[in-house]
C-alpha cells in the first residue's frame, strides 16, 4: 500500500525502516521525520504523517511483543503515545474547529 504519494513510499518500506531503527536501539523515540531521514527522503506535504505515526505505533508494538521486554513497559509507553495523539493530533486536524465546517 502506498503511504506517501509525494515520495512514492510504500507501507512495507516504512515498516522495514522502523524495524531497522528498533534493531539499533529498541527504546528510542521514533517519529516520522526520523523514519524519512533514515530513508534519505523528506516529507513534502506531510499529509502522510498521521498514517506513518499509526505504522510506527503498530510496528513498535509488534516488535516489543516479539522481544523479551516486560509487558508493563510496552503498554505504558504506547498508552502515553496514544494519549498525546488524542490530546494534540485530532483537535487541530485540518487547522480549523468543527464549527467552521461548511457541511
Amino acid at each position: 500500500m502506498l503511504i506517501c504519494h509525494c515520495n512514492i513510499i510504500t507501507e512495507k518500506e516504512i515498516e522495514q525502516t522502523i524495524v531497522g531503527l528498533l534493531d539499533q536501539d529498541p527504546w528510542q523515540l521514533i517519529v516520522p521525520a526520523k523514519v524519512y531521514h533514515a530513508m534519505h527522503k523528506r516529507g513534502r506535504c506531510c499529509g502522510c504523517f498521521p498514517n506513518v505515526v499509526e505504522t510506527i505505533i503498530r510496528v513498535t508494538e509488534n516488535y516489543h511483543a516479539r522481544s523479551q521486554a516486560s509487558g508493563v513497559d510496552i503498554v505504558s509507553h504506547l498508552d502515553r503515545v496514544r494519549g498525546l495523539r488524542v490530546q494534540y493530533g485530532s483537535r487541530t486536524h485540518e487547522r480549523r474547529t468543527t464549527d467552521h465546517r461548511a457541511a
